[in-house]
């Protein structure tokens, strides 16, 4: 069985489903073989994207043979694919109990730990793979994130705050329900973010022919609930853009060629851990390959939210750069 069972894998992997399933229906499972049968059927239902199927298929291999580590590590991928990060954790961990752990738990055990701050087991585990393969790409760029993070000095309060108020400043108003009256109104004057609405005076919005008190009202206490007023940033630094306005203005700067983007690495951007692991995921190594991407694109990343979001735009705007329109 162990023979079948690599070449049905193989087969899997080479993505010849049918063949793979025609084999699967074909073969009587015995007591012994029943596990890895439910296993193969739970890869086959991975490969086919039925993520529901499969898991229902490892689970049940679970059930049987609760030491099977390729189910229980397939398990574990599909929880952490899913945002699932508690069940997940605990999945990896139970695979990597022992001498023989799969390479890639420990290091998607590595990196939940890091993303955690539990900077002592990510370094554990990766320095187990290390240990067995020494010339590991990946487990050394990973424990290098690690060291960075263990001895980076960041004042974390101070660094959220900024953050969230980048953030805050490119939140589309869109986003809030305001009447048809005002939000069309905010359209025309080309006020689309919280943070326009910041550099916008009182004056500024009555002088709009279809904008009155009670659109007024409506607007100020839209920024009230969130502790601001408007012309805030023009009182707060009267020479100071706001984000959502230096990001637009950055769309008119020249930029460097594309030839010189492309050898740039986003090393370049001081960013958090978390925004650097997403750039990883989704294969983003220099500049041109991000100013290439839309903000649609960065938010399909696992764990990208609109604080990373604010991050990258806020150092690429400190580069003379943008991110390419969606439209």
């Amino acid at each position: 069985m162990i023979a079948v069972h690599d070449d049905i894998e193989r087969v899997i992997q080479g993505g010849q489903l049918d063949k793979a399933e025609r084999t699967l229906e074909g073969l009587d499972a015995s007591d012994e073989t029943q596990a890895d049968l439910l296993f193969l059927k739970g890869l086959l239902a991975e490969a086919r994207l039925d993520w529901m199927g499969a898991h229902e298929l490892y689970a049940q291999v679970l059930e049987i043979a609760p030491d099977h580590k390729q189910a229980r590590f397939h398990a574990a991928f599909l929880a952490d694919l899913h945002g699932d990060r508690e069940s997940a954790m605990v999945a990896y961990e139970e695979c990597t109990g022992d001498a023989t752990a799969p390479v890639n738990a420990l290091i998607n055990l590595a990196v939940l730990y890091e993303e955690d701050g539990v900077y002592d087991k990510a370094e554990a585990c990766l320095m187990r793979v290390l240990a067995e393969h020494p010339n590991h790409y990946r487990a050394r760029f990973l424990l290098h994130s690690v060291e960075s993070s263990r001895t980076m000095v960041v004042d974390e309060t101070n660094q959220w705050d900024r953050e969230h108020k980048v953030a805050l400043h490119d939140q589309p108003l869109s986003d809030f329900e305001l009447s048809v009256r005002s939000r069309n109104c905010l359209r025309q004057m080309n006020l689309n973010t919280i943070g326009s609405l910041l550099r916008a005076t009182q004056a500024d919005l009555l002088s709009h022919k279809n904008f009155g008190e009670t659109s007024l009202n409506e607007i100020t206490m839209l920024l009230a609930q969130k502790g601001l007023r408007l012309g805030q940033s023009l009182a707060d630094d009267p020479g100071e853009a706001s984000p959502s306005e230096a990001s637009s203005a950055s769309s008119v700067l020249a930029t460097p060629d594309d030839s010189s983007l492309s050898i740039r690495s986003v090393s370049e951007l001081e960013l958090s851990v978390r925004s650097r692991k997403c750039l990883q995921r989704l294969g983003i190594t220099t500049l041109a390959e991000l100013v290439g991407r839309t903000e649609p694109e960065l938010m399909t990343a696992k764990n990208f939210g609109q604080t990373s979001l604010a991050e990258i735009k806020s150092q690429l705007t400190r580069l003379g750069l943008a991110l390419r329109s969606a439209t």
